[in-house]
């Protein structure tokens, strides 16, 4: 099932999300309906808050991606297709890179966004067997991004002064609700 998308200016979006377990009704079905929602609004991860749930649970799919450069450089990046459930950030190291980021919940705003390009990250999959991992470069920017939603962040946070000034009224547009997206979203209560 498809599932509407929460807008920028909806409170949920700024909630530190709260862990889960395995009893959570019908969890295989959420993730499932994430992935569905994620490939339907052509994104690469979905966070629970973006589906209007405060729960410490998102989706990545990096393997659908091929960078431009990648066969110049002989190499293609691995990708994952995973759910984090109770991720938790153990580390951010390397060269700090700036990357234009977008996000569904802020259609048709991108930013500039500086990131440490390797991390290490503690989470549980779908069966809830726990994984220390380390991911670079752009699936890591993606899962940097995604576990920004479950701690109540958003990229715009991160944005330079300069762009913040610039985007303002766009994002006042959208807590308005002067939005279009070419999927279904769910506009902040006034």
């Amino acid at each position: 099932m498809i599932l509407p998308i929460n807008i920028y200016g909806d409170p949920m979006l700024r909630k530190h999300c709260t862990d889960i377990g395995p009893d959570y009704p019908n969890l295989k079905t959420l993730i499932d309906d994430m992935f569905e929602t994620m490939y339907h609004c052509n994104g690469v991860g979905l966070a629970a808050p973006q589906i209007n749930k405060a729960i410490r649970l998102f989706i990545v799919d990096s393997k659908q991606i091929k960078h431009e450069d990648d066969d110049r450089k002989g190499k293609h990046e691995k990708g994952v297709k995973q759910a984090f459930i109770n991720a938790e950030m153990i580390e951010e190291t390397g060269p700090v890179k700036e990357f234009e980021e977008g996000c569904l919940s802020i259609p048709g705003l991108r930013g500039d966004v500086a990131r440490p390009s390797i991390i290490k990250i503690k989470y549980l999959d779908v069966n809830f067997v726990e994984h220390v991992e380390e991911f670079d470069n752009f699936t890591a920017r993606i899962i940097q991004h995604e576990y920004d939603h479950i701690e109540g962040e958003l990229f715009t946070d991160k944005l330079k002064p300069l762009k913040k000034q610039l985007i303002r009224n766009r994002l006042n547009d959208m807590i308005k609700g002067k939005v279009h997206a070419d999927y279904k979203i769910k506009f902040p209560k006034r």
